[in-house]
This record gives C-alpha cells, structure tokens and sequence, in this order.
C-alpha cells in the first residue's frame, strides 16, 4: 500500500472455522491496509475456499452468545506455509483454536515461530493454542476469562484482564483479552514487527445509525484507532455509550447479498453535541443505515461541512446515498455498492465501474469504495489524503 515504506514484511493469519468475526477480519484488513502482507490460512483448507465465522459478544447472560457472520476468504494454502518466509503470527480467537489446538501441525507451525523469535500475537481464545503447543510456560498472558485455568495449567504467569481491551506483551508474545482490545493489539504487533507510525494525530469522525454494516464501521474504525487516531462515532438520536445494531452483508449464492445480525456497536460520542469543524475526517460507514440517515439534516450538514471544506471524507457502499443527498458529488469521480450507481449518477458524479468489488478511488478529498472487501485500500487511501504514514 502507498501508505507505507517498502517493508516486505510478511505475516500469517492462523484461521478456522467458526473463529471470531472481527478476530480475522479486523487485523487481516488493518494489516493490510498498514502495507503488510498477509497470508490467512486453516488447516485442511487453500487459498480460495471460505471459513465460517462467528459472533461473540456479551449480551447479559453467563456467557457470550454465538451467531454466524461472514463468510472469509482464505487467501493462501496451510500446506504451503514456511514459518522462515514470514515475519510473524497472528491467531484469531472464537471457537476455532478449541480444535486448531489438536491439530499437530499447527502446533508445530506455532512453535516454529515462537522459538524463532518473531512476534506472535493471540487474541481472545487463540491462547488455548499457545497453551497447547507448550508456548506459554513462565510468561505473562492474558485472554478471555474463561481461557484463564488452561493458561495457569500450561504453566503461564496469568494476568487477569481488568477490562476485555487489555493486552500484555511478554518477549515475543502478544496477547489480548478480546477484539475490544484490537486497537492496542494491532498496535503493538505493529511495533513488534519493526513499525513505526507517523502524522497519526488526527481526529475522525463516524457518521453510523442502526443496520449499518458491521465491518464498514468496525474495521476502518478500529484500525484508524490503531494508529493512534482519536476516532468518535455517532449517531442521531443516541448518546455516547449507546448501541447500534450492525448488520453482516454477504453473498451467499442469492441474486443480492444476504442479511444477518451483526455486533453490536458501542457509539464514543453525543450527536447533539458534534461540532464537525474540530474533525480532521469523515467516515461514512455502508449498510441499510445510510439510506434514513440521509433524511436526517444534521447529517446532511456535515456532510456538506466536510466536503466543503475540503477535507477529506470517505464513503463506502451505501454511505455514498447520505453524500447524493447532500448534494455534494457534483463534478467528483466516484464509485459505490453497484445499487448505489443511480444516487451517484442523479447527484452529478461520473460513476466509477467497481471492477473488480474491492476497487476504490480518490478524486480531490473523497475517498470511495463499493464493499467491504475494499477496506485495506479504502483506509489506506484515506491515511494518503491525512499524511499518515507506517514505515519499517
């Protein structure tokens, strides 16, 4: 990516089914987005095929509750991995390291990076595979609380999460609680890898409502906060603290994508209380949120505010009807979710065919994509037009 030094730096992302939704997805696309390149893979599985993911979160009951979200394209081939050719390790929790933690060879493939030196970050219940393959004996870790009697078992130096973002590092060993803590835990492996990131003093602005889709508002989100951006969202209506259902948009061999229930996501900041002029940037997440957000005249304002005075904003998917309503494509290049062309075309814009679906585009101060599979280049697109930069 444009937004960083030629690093060559090369990772592995250990996956499975039913490993957690933004446990992949988020750091895959972050990384990415960073100039790094990943190589996510699943034991029995090559570059192609789909795993399963799910949906943990805390809704009031004993445990977390479990339903499906994406489906995640793997993009190169286990039986192809050689821990010498990378630089490093992520594993994503969720349900999938219960098994991947008896499957020898991805003990061994652990263990190879562990004893070479490089970094190796875990999150959630991928310690359960740390634990497994011998990796954790006289370190500090922590986890998702219920990993924590495997990890004191398997000889580990416990830490307690006093929150679910916590993260602790000990030698090459990343480990963090949940996907709260993503922010923290890309951050560090970044670091760990050699990373340093510049001009990221910036202040962002989300603009999100109900049903929005749930990695167009996480994924840029939490990856701009790994930056170390301050990154606020909002939405009409609610307060800071306040939820917004998500939902996850796929395609699963239906004429139009499919809809299921998402995260819910937690807002940072008081829409009534936004004074738009304090943002370096705009966000505009997709999903069915912008087309009712798009009737509300705060959001309409600034929108206009940001696009007329030039800094930049960035629309993904749907985002881009809030953006023809504001009157305020006229004259710019753009592309969107192909059912979005029509707004696009009306409000004056010369449409940009996605072809392929991750393709996006800047034209001036607008940064647009049609779909979440063109995050890493939307967010990197995005750190062009606010100078910053991730350098090895």
């Amino acid at each position: 990516m444009a937004t960083s030094a030629m690093s060559e730096k090369r990772v592995v992302l250990l996956c499975g089914d039913y490993a957690e939704d933004y446990e992949v997805m988020v750091p895959f696309q972050a990384l990415l987005a960073y100039g790094i390149s990943v190589d996510a893979v699943c034991p029995g599985k090559k570059a192609g095929e789909t795993c399963r993911t799910a949906i943990h979160q805390l809704s009031g009951h004993q445990t977390y509750t479990e339903i499906r979200g994406h489906n995640f394209t793997l993009n190169a081939s286990f039986e192809d991995i050689d821990h010498t050719k990378y630089d490093g390790l992520v594993i994503a929790g969720g349900r999938a390291p219960e098994y991947l933690a008896m499957d020898a060879f991805v003990l061994n493939m652990v263990r190879n990076f562990v004893n070479s030196g490089k970094p190796v970050a875990s999150i959630c219940h991928g310690q359960l595979i740390l634990a497994a393959a011998g990796a954790v004996g006289g370190l500090k870790c922590t986890g998702f609380p219920a990993v924590g009697p495997t990890l004191i078992a398997a000889g580990a130096l416990w830490i307690e999460p006093d929150t679910l973002a916590a993260c602790v590092v000990d030698g090459n060993i990343i480990t963090a609680a949940t996907y709260i803590g993503h922010p923290e835990f890309i951050r560090l492996f970044v670091k760990a890898l050699g990373g340093t990131i510049s001009k990221s003093n910036k202040r962002i602005l989300f603009l999100c409502g109900d049903y929005m889709e749930d990695y167009e508002v996480t994924v840029p989100f939490q990856s701009l906060q790994a930056l170390g951006c301050h990154v606020d969202a909002v939405c009409p209506k609610k307060k800071a603290g306040d939820l917004c259902p998500t939902a996850v948009h796929d395609f699963e061999g239906d004429q139009t994508y499919s809809e299921k229930p998402g995260h819910d996501f937690t807002l940072t900041a008081n829409f009534e209380d936004i004074d738009a002029s304090s943002y370096d940037a705009l966000v505009i997440p997709g999903g069915r949120a912008p087309e009712y957000l798009a009737l509300d005249g705060k959001v309409i304002d600034i929108a206009k505010h940001f696009m007329e005075s030039e800094k930049p904003v960035a629309s993904i998917c749907h985002g881009q009807q809030i953006l023809a309503a504001a009157g305020v494509l006229k004259g710019k290049k753009c592309t969107a979710y192909p059912a979005v062309k029509l707004n696009v075309v009306l409000a004056g814009a010369t449409w940009l065919e996605p072809e392929p679906i991750d393709r996006c585009f800047s034209h001036g101060n607008l940064v647009t994509g049609a779909a979440w599979p063109g995050h890493p280049e939307f967010i990197s697109q995005l750190m062009d037009l606010l100078g910053i930069k991730v350098s090895f």
